[in-house]
């Protein structure tokens, strides 16, 4: 075969190159196939749930700072939150909280131990008790600071980790950090903005501490002495290091003789329990006379009396107004045990100093499967009660507190008594209705008896002692008192005082006579 000159090559090159540029061009292109983008909400969706998660961690891990208030060493953190507020923890004796702001933070303070030195110091020298709230303020306030600066870069440091780990990206990361840090200053504005320095007047306890109230004060010295109650605040810091050596037993409160205490129970359904409960806090809070708004009984059955007899007792006189599981079988029954006092058809009476007056339920439905009257008759039982009580009025006797059981009927006393009771819903609430007389409607004292296995979880337990005063027989405050259900062993108690009681306020509110039993229209 005979070999191509190279020159021959050579200019056959450039012919070579046309053609192969010429095939390439007409040749159809392959397109690159790209991964589709994400659809922007859920781009976002997925960078908030990173700073989410990042900035909790990030508060987890490097998120507190140890301070010490006062005479103790603790430790702040701040952590989510769907309701803010605050969280005072003192192990071993339980924990304080307090509504002092709304944001989606809540502030926990942890009581690790207590200088020896600085609380020997308060106990041998009392007077420096005074400058205690000054110097407790400080504290926090520097601790809050510190804690600010170091949040903030905890969960700048914590969604930017995590970002990184993520994405991959510098910039996304720094991204969820800036986002995360937004965040937290926007929750810190938006509890500063809702933040409530009174919020120490309705603390909330539990554990040990549920005995705090009887500690702290009572309802007078706590409206006309307000600076008093601070420093009973503060000395209830001091009395901690005696508590952990004691923390079976509280200091013992020396009441105000002037402030009537009485104790509302109610929906008691035979559950024996309440009895002991009862009496516990007769003894606890000295209490001098008891208020049961009906349903002490399931079935109003003759078999059922025997339930009654823990009443005398109890070692207060015992207000009773019938139910609608009471029968007038329970009510006769009633009517002959000493240190009762049933209240029916309107008819009042003085006791303790406080004078009641109160109506019995129209209706008896034990089963629950009989409607008699309905609405309607409870209505006109109201009606009945709201007469007497402007009779009462109008010879010069008017009556202090009312007592009914159903709410539906107490709404109709509205205008005619400062303050009613009622009972029935199994939930404790209260409310200033239209004409200015306040509701008040107490839980199920016991626990909803046997009806309390009938739910996911078992009814709390529930109470209230009501602080009166002994001059103007108007309510001071109220604490209301909640006990785990059955089987359980968890205790709150909350302090709280009427408006025109807290400090400040121009004065307490005197419901107006309304000329008319016109009824104000139930809340939900």
């Amino acid at each position: 075969m005979a070999s191509v000159p190279v020159a021959a090559l050579n200019r056959l090159r450039p012919v070579r190159r046309a053609l192969t540029h010429r095939y390439r061009a007409r040749r159809p292109r392959r397109t690159l196939e790209l991964v589709p983008r994400p659809h922007p909400w859920s781009r976002a969706l997925g960078l908030i749930t990173v700073v989410l998660v990042g900035a909790w961690l990030g508060l987890l891990v490097v998120g507190d700072v140890r301070a010490q208030v006062g005479p103790m060493n603790t430790t702040m953190t701040l952590r989510p939150s769907f309701t803010g507020g605050t969280k005072i923890n003192i192990s071993p004796l339980g924990a304080l909280s307090l509504d002092s702001h709304h944001a989606p933070v809540r502030l926990d303070v942890n009581v690790d131990q207590l200088d020896p030195e600085r609380s020997q110091a308060l106990v041998d020298h009392p007077e420096r008790i005074s400058g205690l709230q000054d110097e407790v303020a400080h504290d926090v306030e520097h601790g809050t600071l510190d804690l600010a600066v170091r949040s903030c870069a905890a969960v700048v440091l914590g969604a930017t980790t995590l970002g990184l780990a993520v994405y991959r990206r510098p910039r996304r990361a720094l991204t969820a950090g800036g986002l995360a840090l937004t965040l937290l200053a926007a929750s810190g504005a938006t509890a500063y903005a809702t933040w409530n320095p009174k919020s120490i007047l309705e603390p909330r306890f539990s554990g040990l501490l549920s005995s705090a109230p009887s500690v702290v004060g009572n309802a007078r010295s706590i409206v006309t002495e307000f600076d008093v109650y601070q420093q009973e605040l503060a000395r209830l810091v001091t009395n901690v290091t005696k508590l952990y050596d004691v923390t079976s037993t509280l200091p013992a409160y020396q009441p105000d003789p002037t402030t009537i205490r009485v104790l509302h129970v109610s929906d008691i359904h035979l559950n024996p329990a309440g009895w002991k409960i009862i009496a516990s806090l007769v003894k606890q809070y000295e209490v001098n006379v008891i208020v049961d708004t009906g349903d002490t009984m399931d079935h109003g059955t003759a078999a059922e009396n025997g339930f009654l007899d823990p009443i005398a007792d109890l070692g207060a006189p015992y207000v009773w107004v019938r139910g609608n599981h009471d029968s007038l079988v329970t009510q006769r029954y009633l009517e002959r045990m000493k240190n009762v006092h049933v209240l029916d058809g309107g008819r009042a009476e003085t006791i303790a100093g406080v004078r009641f007056a109160g109506i019995g339920d129209p209706q008896f439905t034990p089963d629950r499967s009989v409607a008699i009257g309905g609405e309607a008759a409870e209505e006109l039982a109201g009606d009945q009660l709201a007469s007497a009580l402007r009779d009462q009025r109008a010879a010069g006797t008017p009556v202090d507190i009312a007592l009914v059981h159903e709410p539906s009927a107490a709404r109709r006393t509205d205008g005619e008594v400062p303050l009613v009771l009622a009972g029935h819903l199994h939930h404790e609430g209260t409310e200033v209705m239209k004409h200015g007389t306040r509701l008040r409607i107490e839980g199920s004292t016991g626990g909803s008896g046997l009806r309390a296995v009938e739910g996911k979880y078992p009814d709390p337990i529930e109470a209230s002692i009501l602080y009166v005063d002994r001059d103007t027989r108007r309510l001071q405050a109220w604490d209301e008192i909640r006990l785990g259900g059955l089987g359980l062993t968890t205790a709150e108690v909350s302090r709280h005082l009427p408006k025109e009681n807290l400090p400040g306020a121009s004065g307490p509110a005197t419901p107006s006579p309304s000329p008319s039993p016109t009824p104000s229209t139930p809340a939900p």
